[in-house]
């Protein structure tokens, strides 16, 4: 069987990404600092091989991926508000060229290099953007997607001479294993907390995290080096998305509507506030202006070079939600979660033991051709739920 090098299996993606891996047969090794959280790192039924270090310690890299054939580097530092930025790009930039360096060094078969849909230039107001959408730095808002444009930048020069590295984007990923958690999942979290009074018009493309991970795994195994891969599944508004895990939970949607322009007073406010008392805004400045437009995708590369199937939304909001109460990051909430979303154009059937959606038969993630999708112009808007209804091509 094939050997990996992993970073970021401490985190969120990565830990999704050793999960998966470890079901296909891989031998893995990964990478943990001492002062990672190493909850992700429990309960596998498969052994694994844990080395030291650190991303700015490019001797640690050179020992920890020696040895090793595939490289994912999915380590990052994620965060909108940062009192001391500098580290940010110590961690995303120089790190991700130690990693890259260390793995030509070791000349390994294959490096997927985990970017962000961040750094992809959004054509305009609800219009998608795909891989061939290219951005500037200065297009870039705030410290973390410029870290990102930079350290893309340094894969892709490396790739034009020679370096054997795919690039993948993944979305906004949604479900079981984000322990710190992510933007994203504090949302989910402050919904089933019944602290977000309100939502914006806003809206963002989601994918299920496990998807995401079976995404590295197929990139690495057909993607070309010097191409990069948007890993996503449905563009859906942000308004869709409280709906969703109302349906899932039974607690009620935010119902004031916040225009997105008071957003951004908001954010500088708070911000500023934060600076003084060293404590994440309640509202991250990146993140209003980030706010200002609809972050969807178009992701039909992946599906048709990749052969990647994302799943259904819904399902994946389900597991998220059930993830978060099980282990104590929202209360008990109600007596258990809903194990049927009647979300309209939907069936279900077990994933993992647990209910998933489908819109058809269970696709097989690692092999066959693209899933189908139902034909959608670039620009137009997403539908209330998802794209991929029962019976759609």
């Amino acid at each position: 069987m094939p050997k990996a090098f992993l970073t970021g299996a401490t985190g969120f993606i990565g830990g999704a990404l050793l999960r998966e891996l470890l079901a296909r047969g891989w031998d893995v090794r990964v990478l943990v600092r001492a002062s990672s959280d190493r909850r992700n790192l429990e309960g596998h039924t498969r052994a694994f091989e844990r080395a030291c270090g650190d991303l700015r310690d490019g001797e640690s890299l050179r020992r920890a991926v020696a040895g090793c054939d595939t490289v994912f580097h999915v380590a990052a530092r994620y965060s909108l508000w940062n009192p001391r930025p500098r580290e940010i790009y110590e961690d995303n930039v120089d790190g991700t060229r130690n990693v890259l360096e260390a793995a030509r060094d070791a000349g390994v078969r294959r490096i997927v290099y985990t970017s962000t849909v961040g750094v992809i230039k959004l054509p305009g107001e609800e219009r998608a953007g795909d891989e061939d959408c290219l951005s500037r730095l200065e297009d870039m808002r705030g410290h973390y997607k410029r870290s990102k444009w930079l350290a893309e930048r340094c894969a892709m020069e490396l790739a034009a001479k020679g370096l054997p590295v795919v690039v993948v984007n993944p979305s906004t990923p949604v479900g079981p294993g984000d322990v710190k958690p992510t933007p994203t999942g504090r949302m989910i979290v402050d919904f089933l907390r019944r602290r977000m009074p309100g939502y914006t018009d806003t809206g963002l493309n989601l994918v299920a995290v496990e998807d995401v991970a079976a995404g590295h795994v197929l990139a690495a195994e057909r993607g070309v080096p010097g191409r990069r891969y948007i890993l996503g599944a449905e563009n859906v508004s942000l308004r869709s998305v409280f709906d969703i895990l109302s349906e899932v939970t039974g607690l009620p949607p935010p119902r004031l509507r916040v225009p997105r322009q008071l957003l951004l007073p908001i954010g500088a406010l708070s911000s500023a506030c934060a600076l003084l008392t060293r404590r994440a805004p309640l509202v991250p400045w990146e993140a209003a202006r980030m706010a200002q437009s609809h972050m969807y995708f178009y992701c039909e590369r992946a599906r048709r070079e990749l052969g990647f199937v994302p799943g259904p939304v819904p399902a994946a909001l389900e597991r998220a939600v059930r993830w978060f109460r099980d282990n104590g990051y929202a209360g008990p909430g109600p007596a258990r979660v809903k194990t049927r979303v009647r979300v309209p154009g939907w069936t279900w059937h077990r994933r993992g033991g647990s209910r998933a959606a489908s819109s058809g038969p269970s696709p097989r993630r690692s092999s066959g051709a693209p899933g189908g999708s139902s034909a959608r112009t670039r620009s137009s808007p997403p539908p209330r739920w998802s794209t991929r209804r029962r019976g759609s091509r």
